[in-house]
């Protein structure tokens, strides 16, 4: 059994959620939750110690073996993007410094992994986590379902290399 930490990072809400996946690639839902950064912090540097502080406690309490996180995009601006990057270093580097090997997913690829459709809108990926994941009508927070939605996408990902053998491929260039 493998657990999936799923990460879609923020500089505001981070949003962490885990799958398990079975041998024969059978996904199940695990727990989900969007990290508030912004309680109890007065600037910037403060969130991203929080998120640091919040994700430990993650990898205490639900022991994932591997990590997929999604990638920068450019959006509204400059500023953002920079500041979206510090989350992702401090979530990549907390999760790193506990031996976790992490896979990086563009935002494009999860929506085409999940959607069909690197264009889908968050509507859209939402209904296909809790069709993928057997959640019926569970309310998900946005954050949230986009980090399980990075899990699912390294689930598929993962299985498609091990069919194909590219995964012993790399394997095998990386010795």
């Amino acid at each position: 059994m493998t657990r999936i930490l799923g990460i879609d990072p923020g500089s505001q809400r981070t949003g962490i959620g885990l799958i398990d996946v079975d041998a024969t690639g059978k996904c199940a839902y695990v727990h989900c939750q969007a990290l508030n950064l912004l309680v109890d912090t007065e600037d910037f540097p403060a969130r991203l110690g929080k998120l640091v502080f919040d994700l430990e406690e993650v990898l205490e309490t639900w022991s994932p073996t591997v990590v997929a996180i999604e990638s920068v995009f450019m959006d509204k601006s400059a500023t953002s993007a920079l500041k979206l990057g510090h989350a992702r270093g401090a979530a990549i580097a907390t999760v790193v410094r506990r031996g976790l090997s992490v896979s990086e997913y563009a935002p494009r690829l999860i929506k085409q992994s999940l959607v069909g459709s690197g264009a889908a809108d968050k509507t859209q990926v939402q209904h296909m986590v809790r069709l993928l994941l057997n959640l019926g009508d569970k309310k998900l927070q946005a954050d949230a379902a986009d980090a399980l939605a990075v899990a699912l996408t390294h689930a598929h990902t993962s299985a498609t290399a091990g069919r194909t053998g590219l995964a012993s491929a790399l394997l095998r260039r990386r010795r």
